[in-house]
């Protein structure tokens, strides 16, 4: 297993985390296609839709969440806490 790379995603004054890879194929969400209406991220290659704030698949061909981490903006930064040991179950 490998640890979980990150990705960003803003949406008017919030800013949220996923796992950067799509749970259904090995792709970069950071790719993907910001739905502000719902607030959730399409995958670039197959266009299963994941909510940016659970990480919950809502569409298939994606089953399975992606994880997601507790993000904050502290004085202008953007803090991202990891959970420890955290790893991509594939």
């Amino acid at each position: 297993m490998s640890a979980v790379t990150h990705a960003l995603f803003a949406l008017d004054d919030d800013v949220y985390t996923l796992g950067d890879t799509c749970s259904h194929d090995d792709v970069s969400l950071s790719e993907g296609f910001v739905e502000a209406d719902d607030r959730s991220l399409e995958c670039s290659r197959h266009g299963a839709r994941f909510d940016l704030t659970t990480g919950g698949a809502l569409t298939l061909p994606a089953t399975r969440p992606v994880p997601t981490s507790v993000v904050e903006v502290i004085d202008g930064r953007v803090v991202l806490t990891v959970e420890p040991g955290e790893e991509r179950a594939r």
